[in-house]
């Protein structure tokens, strides 16, 4: 009707005697290029469930080009602290980060929690970011992008304004949105200091697209002490491989070949999600969505990874796995010939972790398998998804958008969706999703292209 109405009063208007009929037509297709901009301008965008007024404050004020002038060194954020598992947390440090991006403020370093949430309420133990990453690597490699500092570089720690988090079915991402929006409003944007209060990051809205988390994982580096311990722990699985090699070649060969053995060794990482508390959160949620390849046995396991096209034997197997929670003293045995399994008791590396919190053993563990030459995980597990999108990441800085039938670095495979020859399947991160949902909640729908 609109439109209709458009074209009848350009027809008049276009009927005065002073004006020609090039001019005229233009003046039509101006009208009708309008329409079409408001009619479809915010689903072009993207935004799912974002009004127009919210897409013009997200393009000038968050999709600027990177700039330190972006990033306020005079005005910051404060989150709560930072709770659950590992990966967890770090989804939420990254939502913070980009919360604190998009009202062009310094986010306060925040408190992390060295042990699980909801299994050691009462052993629940703060730690500080700079604990267990780097605080000056961060901002080097996030320079221009996001900004980390510390509490001493507030001037008035009484110029706080507190902005109480909504919760609960009817705060919607819009609404969330224009909380913020309204956060960067003069009688809000003068304190010095904007306190979220009432929510675990982790459980904010999620307004941004996987790359720009993508980004942030980049930036956060171990601190030595930990990296350290991680490089113990590849070491000594290096060396299982060169062992095995070397008496391989022996067997073979009559004699030791020393150039051989002292080849680098690959190894595989396996996520073995198999202890007895994700076994019964999985059964629940296949029933609660109707999908049967989330839960996968240990016999499952050991035959889509035997099956999987690529690694060579021999091959050594890291198996990463929650051994306080694991119910299954079988997990070294039915393999394939030609693949050896470790685990941290195996690899005598147990009383490494044994000298850590929950926290930092499982960045030593998340460490380990970023390194692998090959990785096998989960894809419903939060863990193998951060893991998966790292190495992606990686591989697409080399130039390769896709492990398709072909041989490349650091492939990955998810072992609870079956893929070639009856194995696991090749997976990659789909980095142009304009949500981090699918990797925070896992998902079936996976491929071998990052998009």
């Amino acid at each position: 009707m609109d439109l209709l109405f458009s074209c009848k009063s350009s027809r008049l208007f276009c009927s005065h005697p002073n004006l020609g009929s090039l001019t005229c037509k233009c003046l039509v297709l101006v009208v009708v290029a309008l329409f079409v901009r408001i009619a479809w301008l915010p689903s072009f965008f993207g935004f799912v469930g974002i009004e127009p007024k919210n897409v013009e404050f997200i393009q000038t004020r968050y999709l600027s080009t990177d700039s330190d002038f972006g990033i306020r060194k005079d005005k910051f954020l404060e989150v709560p602290q930072i709770v659950w598992g590992l990966n967890n947390q770090k989804i939420a440090f990254a939502r913070a980060c980009l919360t604190a991006r998009l009202l062009n403020r310094t986010l306060l370093m925040p408190s992390l929690s060295a042990s699980l949430f909801y299994k050691e309420v009462d052993l629940l133990q703060p730690i500080s970011f700079d604990k267990v990453f780097q605080f000056q690597r961060f901002n080097s490699l996030c320079s221009g992008f996001v900004q980390l500092g510390r509490y001493s570089d507030v001037l008035n720690r009484t110029n706080v304004f507190e902005l109480q988090k909504g919760s609960g079915r009817k705060w919607t991402a819009e609404r969330d949105m224009d909380q913020l929006i309204e956060s960067t409003e003069d009688s809000i944007d003068g304190y010095e200091v904007i306190r979220v209060v009432g929510k675990n990051p982790f459980l904010w809205h999620d307004h941004w697209p996987v790359k720009d988390y993508a980004r942030i994982f980049e930036c956060l580096v171990l601190v030595d002490e930990i990296a350290k311990e991680a490089d113990k722990v590849v070491s000594k699985i290096r060396e299982v491989g060169r062992d095995i090699r070397s008496n391989a070649e022996s067997s073979q060969n009559g004699a030791d070949s020393k150039d051989s053995s002292a080849q680098q060794i690959p190894y595989v990482a396996v996520h073995m999600r198999i202890e007895i508390d994700w076994m019964i959160h999985c059964k629940k949620l296949e029933q609660r969505s109707n999908i049967s390849q989330i839960c996968s046995s240990k016999e499952e396991i050991v035959e889509r990874v035997g099956n999987i096209v690529g690694p060579k034997t021999p091959t050594v197997l890291y198996l990463a796995v929650a051994d306080s929670l694991l119910k299954d003293s079988s997990i070294l045995s039915g393999w394939k010939e030609g693949l050896h399994p470790v685990e941290k008791k195996k690899l005598g590396v147990d009383g490494i972790y044994g000298m850590y919190p929950y926290l930092i053993q499982s960045a030593i563990d998340y460490e380990v398998c970023l390194r692998a030459d090959v990785f096998v995980g989960n894809s419903f597990s939060t863990f193998s998804n951060l893991i998966v999108l790292e190495r992606t990441q990686r591989m697409m800085r080399m130039g390769v958008n896709s492990s398709c039938g072909v041989d490349i670095r650091w492939p990955s495979y998810a072992y609870n969706i079956l893929g070639e020859s009856n194995g696991a399947r090749r997976w990659m991160t789909n980095m142009s999703d304009s949500s981090l949902r699918a990797i925070s909640y896992g998902s079936n729908a996976i491929s071998c292209s990052e998009s």
